[in-house]
């Protein structure tokens, strides 16, 4: 049983689990089980090149940077489990807990963050009620969202990136899951508005 299980590797996936990871020292995270299942076939990054985000090298690559955030997240924040090579196929509930099938498992999670594409391909049954056109995105792209408010679908599913209704941008992408993530620390500290910050100390 997960606490939380992260669906996606790209950039909003990705930054929800770094922004979790470091809050393993945080009295209301420190039990968590948390995982990502980072297939990533899809993402747009595959094919991206970053010259105008802040912080990144002119002329990094989308490939590079779903290699490295892979490689971050497990130097840095090893508790945080990578299930690669998987691809979910279905979502369900049973009372409060979610069932995530993939094509090789079974997973059961509290709280599920969908940060897939915004295709009109996505193929995880489950969340047809819930796809409508996207509200950013040129018509004639066919791309699609989750409807949800604030990121949340319903209690305890969340969905963040260009699914979540937000432009396919890096740093939108990564922010939408970053707040995501601040949502379920909020969550698992009871309420109580949540952010990690890493600070130099001399």
């Amino acid at each position: 049983m997960y606490d939380t299980l992260i669906i996606g590797g790209g950039a909003a996936g990705m930054s929800c689990a770094l922004v979790l990871g470091s809050a393993k020292n945080k009295a209301f995270a420190k039990n968590k089980r948390i995982g990502i299942i980072t297939h990533q076939k899809t993402s747009h990054l595959q094919t991206a090149l970053f010259n105008n985000v802040l912080g990144l090298e002119p002329g990094t690559t989308g490939t590079s940077i779903l290699e490295n955030g892979k490689k971050q997240l497990a130097t840095l924040y090893p508790h945080i489990e990578q299930i690669d090579k998987e691809k979910v196929s279905h979502i369900s509930k049973s009372s409060d807990v979610f069932i995530i099938t993939t094509n090789k498992n079974i997973y059961t999670s509290k709280i599920v963050v969908i940060a897939v594409g915004y295709t009109n391909l996505l193929t995880i049954k489950g969340l047809e009620s819930y796809i409508e056109p996207h509200p950013r995105a040129a018509i004639e792209k066919d791309r699609i969202w989750l409807k949800n408010t604030d990121h949340l679908i319903e209690d305890n599913l969340y969905v963040a990136g260009s699914l979540a209704g937000w432009r396919s941008q890096f740093a939108i992408c990564s922010g939408s899951g970053t707040h995501v993530a601040t949502d379920i620390l909020t969550l698992w500290n009871n309420g109580k508005h949540t952010k990690v910050h890493d600070k130099i100390t001399e």
